[in-house]
This record gives structure tokens, sequence and C-alpha cells, in this order.
């Protein structure tokens, strides 16, 4: 234990602490903008400054460890004018039009300026706007960005892939695409999560609500929409309501309430994703010696993305099986569409996620199977479901609970669980189980690969052979997995990987909360709706039956191809590569 004095008070902390973890743990609150805990601690804002007795400069107290017998003043006049200052000249630098930013009311410089009382700043404004496109799923506005390197240290060390990168030095230092790239030419994942770590509004997603209003206010238009499991994991942090009273039921409620035809469940798709996709593991291990190995899961399209820009060799081990969205839009315009005589046409499409790699999935190549443009028409992320509530001002607290409309709406307590890591792994597991031997195996048999660290391992025994397992999220822990894999180190039959840490449940589209990670929060929402459902396997979903009795036939059929599975080839990481 390190023993020193912050503010006149006696502290004891490990060795090894900082001198912000320090003073935080004590009670003394420290501002900080560029710091978070295991992602940014560089310093580089200078608004967590703090006096230490003996040292002429101030000192960062986000990167400093204590020492003993050290003296700190957190709150001297000196400390305070040096924080002032240097606010200040964060604001000399950014467009304040807070009005009209996503991150209105939830920016860490907001605050930090209502706190320190800032009124007006004394500097003159020098804001910089670099040319962006717009279309592109995520939106960097130059004109926001205070250079507090959180992107570039996310994407680095939490995301293994170094997207951003600064450029200029001192007054002049900003943070951009290296090597002169478009967002178009990099490597980008799309997972969303340098926009989850930027404190104020310099990176967001794309806005596509529009599209959904105007849709909405179609008459020649039938709206249908999806909701992913993991949206009513944390889309009451958005609308102001605690767990308990953002029920699913409620959820589906407000969704109507803006207007739309029919709301439905993607868990519907997910139970059919597990079909498809078990079916293809199994028809891979009938056959093994014509298939590359592992079997990699498909459903994540961040990761996907991250698999073709960083190992392309590997595509061929991906499941062709489409992602649980793709799936629903695809069978929208088709079973659906044909059973309630819709004209396909006339449907629009409407899928909500936690994601930000959704936008793109929804165009690529081969996601347009259904003949009637692209199976799913606009992707909205949870943040964008909650601005669209707050413009249609509908009162949430005072909504009934609904139910989702039928046949699309029927999911199991297995596909609720997609929204967290692993639980693609044991919903697939839960089922492939039966298909081989009959019998369903204990539904909570395979919940050790639950969890936010690392990767973790499981296997099954099917007809006397070993199927091996691992699943991971975050994309570090993808690489390292995949570099492991490749040099023989560990050897799988399957494995499942999310580009976000911790799963869907913290997905780039999800809502913010600065400096909080919720995946131990959120991800036992969806383990609850799995226990307390009705049915918690795949194969048992009595609308996953009817769509194959009356139009798929079977898991892995000439229709099931065409409609609910794609080329991974078809298109190619980076994109510019496309031409």
């Amino acid at each position: 234990m390190v023993n020193l004095t912050i503010d006149g008070k006696p502290v004891s902390v490990p060795e090894g602490t900082t001198i912000l973890e320090a003073a935080r743990g004590a009670g003394f609150m420290i501002p900080s903008l560029c710091y978070q805990k295991d992602v940014c601690d560089v310093g580089a804002c200078r608004v967590c400054v703090v006096e230490v007795e003996g040292d002429d400069m101030l000192s960062a107290s986000c990167n400093m460890k204590v020492t003993d017998g050290m003296v700190i003043h957190t709150n001297s006049r000196r400390v305070k004018e040096a924080r002032r200052v240097n606010v200040e000249l964060a604001l000399s630098a950014h467009n304040s039009d807070c009005t009209a930013c996503v991150r209105n009311l939830n920016c860490s410089l907001q605050q930090i300026v209502s706190d320190l009382n800032i009124l007006e700043s004394p500097y003159t404004k020098k804001v910089r706007y670099d040319k962006w496109p717009k279309d592109y799923p995520l939106i960097r506005d130059s004109s926001k960005c205070i250079a507090c390197m959180r992107c570039m240290m996310v994407c680095e060390k939490i995301q293994s892939l170094g997207v951003w990168d600064t450029r200029g030095s001192a007054v002049h230092l900003t943070l951009g695409l290296p090597g002169n790239k478009t967002i178009n030419e990099s490597e980008c994942a799309l997972c969303g999560q340098c926009i989850v770590h930027c404190p104020v509004g310099a990176l967001y997603a794309r806005p596509d609500t529009q599209k959904v209003f105007d849709a909405i206010h179609d008459p020649e238009k039938v709206v249908v929409v999806q909701i992913a499991p993991a949206v009513r994991a944390a889309w009451n942090e958005g609308v102001g309501l605690n767990r308990e009273e953002a029920g699913v039921g409620k959820l589906v409620a407000a969704v109507r309430a803006l207007g739309v035809d029919y709301v439905f469940d993607t868990n519907f798709t997910a139970d059919l994703t597990v079909m498809e996709e078990g079916s293809e593991l199994l028809a891979r291990l009938a056959d093994k010696g014509s298939h590359a190995w592992p079997m990699f899961t498909s459903c994540c399209p961040g990761w996907v993305r991250f698999l073709k820009s960083q190992y392309p060799e590997l595509t061929p081990n991906l499941s062709t099986a489409k992602s649980p969205q793709q799936m629903f839009g695809a069978v929208t315009k088709s079973w659906f569409a044909q059973r309630t005589g819709i004209d396909p046409a006339k449907i629009f499409s409407v899928s909500i996620m936690p994601c930000l790699a959704k936008k793109n999935e929804a165009t690529l190549p081969g996601m347009d199977s259904a003949g009637s443009g692209q199976d799913v028409d606009a992707v909205i992320t949870t943040r964008e479901l909650v601005s669209m509530l707050k413009t249609f001002m509908i009162n949430i607290e005072a909504l009934k609970e609904e139910r989702f409309d039928d046949l699309l709406g029927e999911g199991t307590g297995a596909a609720v669980i997609f929204g967290s890591m692993g639980g693609v792994m044991q919903a697939a597991l839960r089922s492939v189980h039966c298909l081989v031997t009959g019998q369903n195996p204990d539904p909570d048999a395979f919940t050790a690969i639950r969890g936010f660290e690392g990767w973790k391992e499981t296997s099954i025994s099917l007809d006397g052979k070993k199927v091996r397992a691992a699943v991971a999220s975050g994309l570090s822990n993808a690489r390292e997995l995949v570099e492991k894999v490749k040099s023989g180190e560990v050897k799988y039959d399957f494995v499942e990987i999310m580009a976000c840490p911790g799963g869907c449940v913290c997905g780039g589209g999800q809502p913010i909360t600065d400096g909080a990670e919720f995946a131990p929060e959120r991800a036992p929402v969806l383990y609850d709706l799995d226990k307390g459902a009705k049915t918690r396997f795949s194969h048992e979903n009595p609308s996953i039956k009817k769509a194959y009795d009356e139009f798929f036939e079977k898991p892995l059929s000439h229709r099931s191809h065409e409609l609910l599975h794609t080329d991974h080839t078809a298109w190619t990481m980076p994109p510019h590569s496309n031409t």
C-alpha cells in the first residue's frame, strides 16, 4: 500500500494506482475528458491536472502513479485556472452548436463547461471542417473533434484495427485516417466502438430515421419492423425508464405507436438462423475433408468485415447463413408477403438494431434475394429509435404492454440470447444436439461459455465424436483466436465471434453513457428472458416449423439457399477494391 495526502486527507491505496483513481476512490472529483479506464490514458486533454507538491509542472492525474508520501492538491487556484484555460482552448477549436448535435445533453465536454461555469471563451474560434461521405454508416464531424484520442485508442487497443491516426501536432493536432485514406478505403469493421467512446458528437451513426418517417407517412407503403434481441436490453436507458418498467411488451407498444403496420421479433429469424447454420455445421462435419475448419458464425457483420479485411483467405470458413436481420428481410418479402397477400414491392422493411455494421450489411450484394429491392430497406440503431420516439412525443410510461404480431413475432429463449457473447453458440448447440440425438439437452448445459473476457471454449459429444467450439467478443480477442487457429495451436470445429466487446448488448448503436460499460447489466436481461421463455429451443418454435412446412421445406433446401444464405466472396474488403 502507498500512503499519500489528497487535499489534506490521508489516503492509502495499492501500489500502481493512478492519482485519478486514488482521488476518485477517496471521494475527490477530478474532471476528465480523454481518460477512459483500460482504453485511453494519454493525458491529451489536460483537464484532469493536479498539483503535486515539489513538482514545478502540473501533472495529468490519469496516467501518473502515486508514490509514498505524495501530497496532492486537486482543486488549488493554479489547478482551477489551468483546467479552465484548457477547456476554453478546446472550445476555441470546437463547433459549439450544441442544440443541433447528436450528443446534446449527453456530452462530456458540455458537462465540464457547465461545471466550470464557462460562459464564453476568450480565444478566437478556429474550427476545422473536413469532407466526409454522408452516405457512409459512420460519420465523422471534424468540427466537433477535440483530439482526445479515445477513438484511436479503442480502435487500436480493443479492436486491433488502428483505423484512426493523429495528424499535425500541438495546436494543429487532429484525428483522421492514416495515409490520406478515405473511410471507404479503410479496413473499418463498422463496429461503432469509436462512437460509443467519443465524449462529444464528433462521431455518430448515419441517421436513417427520415427514410422511416417517409415510409410511415406513405399510404402506399406497408411498414414492417423487426426488433433485435439486444435492443430490449438497453432501450430503456435512452427513454429514462428502469429495466423493470421497460419490458418487451412496452417496447412493442412504443414501436407500434410510431404508426408502423407490423411489429415483429428478430428472434424469429434468430431461430431460423440456428436451424440453417446448425444444419450447415452438421453437413460440413459429415464431409469434413471437403471444408475449411473451423466453421465461423456469420451473424455479426462487423466480424465478417474484419475477417475479410484481415484474413481474406479464411472467408470460406464463414457459414453461408445470412444474419437474422437479413433472413428476416428476405422472409418478409417472400413467405410473409405470399401468406398475407401483400405486394412485396409495397413492403418497407425496417430493422431496429444495436449495431452500426447492419446499415452496411443491408446493402451488400445478395441481400436483395426476395426480388423486391433491398430485403431490408432501412436500419436504425437503438439510439435512433429513442430519437424517433421523442420526435413523435410518445408518452412511453402511459403505454400498456402489447404483443408482437403473429407469425414472425414468435421467438424462443435460444434466440433472445443471440444478443450476448456466446448466445449464438449456446442456441446452436442446443438444437444441433437434438438434430443428431433426437433428444434435447439441458438448455443450460452450455452456460460456461458466457462471459465478457478473452474467449471461452466448450465441447459437445455427437454420436461419440467430440465437437469443439469457442466464442469470443471484441476484435483483439478475435485476432488472437484466429492467429492461434492459423498456427495450429488451437483446433475447433465451430467458432462464434462478436465484433463488439460483450456482444450485441454493447453494440455501436446502443445508448451511450460516457465511461460506462454495461455488458454485465444488459446481458442478464437476455438470460432472464431465456430462462422464463415458454420454449428454449429453436427447433421447437411453432412458427419455424410452419415456415418450413409451408415454404422452405427443410433446412438447406434449394429455397433456403436462395433466400437464407449468401456468397461472402461477392464483395471484398476494403470496399474500394471492388472496383
